[in-house]
């Protein structure tokens, strides 16, 4: 499965407020971040992908330095007089951080992130879905010879064959390496030309969209799943 990405949207908004503040010439602000998601149209989306987010912000916050929000926009409002670097721990189906400046220069800015899905469990896809297409659905990776029609087909064709390819994806995630080894070759040497795979050296890992392999192969894989364990 090739990764899937999506843009987060960190919208920053902060003040000066009428509050001492602790040092000289540095005005006491009201600052808040609030997280969205851009869609594949460039439409701002609620980011209902992550379950929780967690702000990391500067140590002289103390016992706020760390903070969890759990639904939607997840707003943080805070304090202080001075510009600090963050992190955002932004939580779904595994953590992924991403480094904010807080600043004083703009009292409104935004920043745009672009987070990668390695390899999404079948049971995330369907979270993104919802904001977005996902290669090898019918609004992402077609085939090459036909369109959303005939891949929609495939897949009622083979949903018809009692095959389970969520069980399947999730099956050949849960083999060891030297299985993998032996998916990889299997899959090499039985695609068809119509078949979508990657193999990203740098990274060591080999991408393929179960939907497009032959029904043949589907058969290979999964009987090979069940031998070692994986279904």
């Amino acid at each position: 499965m090739p990764d899937v990405k999506r843009t987060v949207r960190l919208v920053t908004e902060q003040h000066i407020i009428d509050k001492p503040s602790e040092v000289e010439g540095f005005p006491q602000r009201s600052w808040s971040i609030e997280i969205f998601l851009v869609n594949d149209k460039g439409e701002q989306i609620p980011a209902n992908l992550f379950d929780k987010v967690v702000y990391h912000l500067h140590p002289s916050f103390g016992d706020r330095s760390t903070q969890t929000f759990k639904n939607p926009p997840f707003r943080i409002s805070e304090e202080g007089w001075g510009e600090f670097d963050m992190t955002i721990e932004l939580v779904a189906d595994k953590s992924h951080m991403v480094a904010h400046d807080l600043h004083f220069r703009e009292e409104r800015y935004e920043s745009k992130h672009v987070i990668a899905f390695k390899n999404p469990k079948p049971a995330f896809m369907n979270a993104l879905r919802e904001s977005g297409p996902v290669p090898g659905d019918e609004n992402g990776l077609k085939n090459k010879r036909g369109g959303a029609g005939e891949e929609s087909a495939k897949k009622k064709k083979r949903t018809e064959k009692n095959v389970d390819m969520d069980k399947l994806a999730d099956g050949l995630q849960k083999l060891g390496e030297d299985d993998l080894l032996q998916v990889v070759q299997m899959v090499h040497d039985n695609k068809s030309s119509d078949s979508y795979t990657k193999n990203d050296v740098e990274l060591g890992e080999f991408h393929v969209d179960l939907y497009t392999l032959p029904d043949t192969l589907i058969k290979m894989l999964w009987d090979f799943t069940a031998e070692r364990g994986g279904l």
